[in-house]
């Protein structure tokens, strides 16, 4: 239930609305209508109320000039007191309703009394208006700029706060709270005393001193504060010293900003730059700086150190004086161009400090303005002198090496030529002796017919014994050919060259029963000659050792691994243990009993010979009576990438 208002509040609201009412927020036009409204209201009031001949005439009218001058302002005053006037005259003197006057002078003073008192009447209260609107413009211009001056001070990102001499609060804002962690009423129980760092107080409560002493206003720095939770959070003070009119000390004005991130970033600014010095000391670099109006270079991190250059700043003169003079030409055209932005600076070059060489890498990026126009520059340098000398160091053990190689190859090809003469000789020499053995062996078997069987089996094995020491000399011939001589690539179809071997090896043979699966298309760039003496041996063993199986098969096939061709010649045929696998590709070492098996051994070495003469590799793997297989490539295996 609500209370009505009292009379007092009442007449106060009423006096408020009053004082406060501001005549030109209304049109002219209605505030002169009141004012004639209120000036016949007064003559016709006045006359209702008294006969017109008795007194206070003038008194009812000016009422209304005042309440018009009230509502309307000046020129509806003024005009509510003209129109009185007029209808005092008119109304109000005998005779009535006429401006007739008996006593015209007595009239005109009477009215220029009365027209005066309204003018200042009405002038007065023009004027308290306009000062009351005045009045009312500052105060409300006052209450703006405290309402601004505490939102400010409340609604600060930066804390603050306002302290008797003593260090006790006076305000605080919320911001200031947020920063050490507090609420406002916990803070109020506090002193700064309570959370200001340890080690940080003795200087606060030092410049404090000197600033309630007079010998500074104010004082700035930086001190930590502990939070509510216990960590540490960096602030910028500064302390502001209020004095009174008499110049005595008044009260204390904190503005604390919260700085704890910047000190991180500088934190980790100077681990990075520490960091950074230690890269370029294991690394041996320098970075630097340059700017390209005034022409200077300035090392950065102190680096110039690490290099050993003369200066941590220096000049383009003094740079071209450094460069070796061999090499400078190269250098600058290089820097020209990459400042117009058509290269890359990327050079090594040699500066001379105290006459004395040191090569150096160097790597520059340009900063360049909204033009495209250079105007600095970034880079490294590393001293790579010892890199160089190592550089040359080997390039003229190579050369001594090639010379070395040259010779040697020289001698092994003059001993390879002699070994080479010497093995065609021996087998001359050594067919010969080998035709007479046979030639005899067949003579005494035709001239004596009669003899006995005994005698004729040791002619046969004389014969054979021969026979075999004549096709061991053939198989070294080949296999000593198969080893010299130019290497000639060409495209070989393995396909095709596997098949005709295979129906010549069945054609030979018709009585075996052999079946072949070839894959089609089979390709590769190598020697054709060599190519065929190779599959010839391949395919020869497979036929040779699938004699003995019911159902023998043989395939060749290719496949890719790791982006290499390999091919592969597969049999089920007798098949080898891999125990002794070590000897399968030694000239002359058999894995079977040559009742079992004909053939030299000579077969599988000479493979092998061509494999690695196209720098490829020959891989077996079989299982006793589980067949065998052969693979091989025909090039050097690619590097990983």
């Amino acid at each position: 239930m609500t209370t009505p208002p009292s009379s007092t509040n009442w007449l106060q609201q009423g006096w408020q609305r009053v004082a406060n009412w501001q005549p030109e927020e209304h049109s002219i036009w209605l505030r002169c209508a009141v004012a004639v409204l209120l000036t016949f209201a007064a003559v016709w009031l006045r006359m209702a109320l008294a006969p017109a001949e008795s007194g206070g005439r003038f008194i009812t009218l000016s009422l209304a000039t005042a309440l018009a001058a009230l509502y309307g302002g000046f020129l509806p005053g003024m005009l509510s007191a003209v129109l009185g006037t007029v209808l005092i005259n008119f109304l109000m003197i005998k005779p009535y309703w006429s401006l007739a006057i008996d006593h015209p002078m007595e009239a005109f003073w009477l009215n220029l009394w009365h027209l005066l008192a309204q003018i200042v009447v009405v002038g007065a209260i023009t004027l308290m208006q306009r000062r009351n609107q005045r009045f009312q413009e500052a105060t409300e211009q006052l209450q703006q700029s405290k309402r601004q001056l505490e939102d400010t001070f409340e609604q600060s990102a930066t804390g603050m706060a306002h302290n008797h001499l003593d260090g006790r609060w006076i305000r605080l804002n919320q911001t200031y709270c947020d920063i050490v962690g507090y609420t406002k009423e916990e803070m109020l129980t506090k002193h700064f005393r309570d959370f200001t760092h340890p080690d940080d107080l003795e200087l606060d409560m030092r410049q404090l001193k000197r600033t309630l002493a007079g010998e500074i206003n104010h004082y700035s720095f930086e001190k930590r504060y502990i939070h509510r939770q216990g960590h540490v959070v960096w602030a910028h003070v500064t302390i502001s010293l209020v004095r009174k009119a008499s110049g005595e000390p008044d009260y204390l004005i904190a503005v604390v900003q919260d700085i704890s991130a910047r000190k991180a970033i500088e934190e980790a600014l100077r681990t990075s730059e520490h960091l950074l010095r230690q890269a370029h000391g294991l690394a041996g670099l320098a970075s630097w700086r340059a700017d390209l109006s005034t022409g200077r270079f300035v090392t950065l991190a102190g680096s110039h150190e690490i290099l050993g250059l003369p200066s941590a700043d220096f000049s383009a003169q003094d740079l071209v004086a450094l460069t070796h003079p061999d090499d400078f030409p190269r250098a600058f055209e290089l820097w020209k161009l990459a400042v117009q932005g058509k290269a890359d600076y990327h050079i090594e070059y040699r500066l001379l400090f105290g006459g004395e060489e040191h090569w150096f890498l160097v790597q520059a990026e340009f900063e360049r303005d909204a033009q495209g126009r250079a105007v600095g520059a970034l880079g490294v340098i590393q001293d790579v002198t010892e890199r160089k000398r190592a550089e040359l160091e080997i390039q003229q053990l190579n050369a001594s090496l090639e010379q070395r190689i040259h010779r040697r190859t020289e001698a092994l090809k003059a001993a390879y030529d002699e070994l080479e003469s010497y093995s065609y000789a021996v087998a001359h020499d050594l067919r010969s002796p080998l035709r007479i053995i046979n030639g005899f062996a067949q003579a005494l078997h035709e001239d004596n017919p009669g003899m006995s069987s005994d005698s004729q089996s040791h002619l046969q094995r004389i014969t054979a014994a021969s026979k075999k020491m004549g096709e061991l000399i053939d198989g070294l011939l080949t296999l000593s050919q198969f080893a010299r001589g130019e290497l000639q690539r060409k495209p070989v179809h393995i396909s095709a060259i596997a098949t005709r071997l295979l129906e010549e090896f069945a054609g030979a043979e018709p009585q075996r029963r052999v079946r072949w699966q070839i894959e089609p298309g089979l390709h590769v760039m190598a020697d054709p000659a060599l190519v065929e003496a190779l599959m010839q041996n391949l395919l020869h063993n497979a036929w040779k050792y699938t004699a003995n199986t019911p159902e023998a098969l043989i395939r060749v096939e290719g496949a890719y691994e790791h982006g290499q061709q390999r091919f592969s010649v597969l049999d089920n045929g007798a098949g080898f243990d891999m125990a002794r696998a070590a000897k399968l590709f030694q000239p002359f070492q058999r894995l079977h009993m040559p009742h079992e098996f004909s053939g030299l051994g000579i077969g599988l070495a000479t493979a092998l010979r061509i494999v690695q003469r196209h720098g490829g590799e020959l891989q077996a793997s079989a299982e006793p009576g589980r067949g065998a297989t052969f693979s091989f490539t025909l090039s050097a295996k690619p590097l990983a990438g």
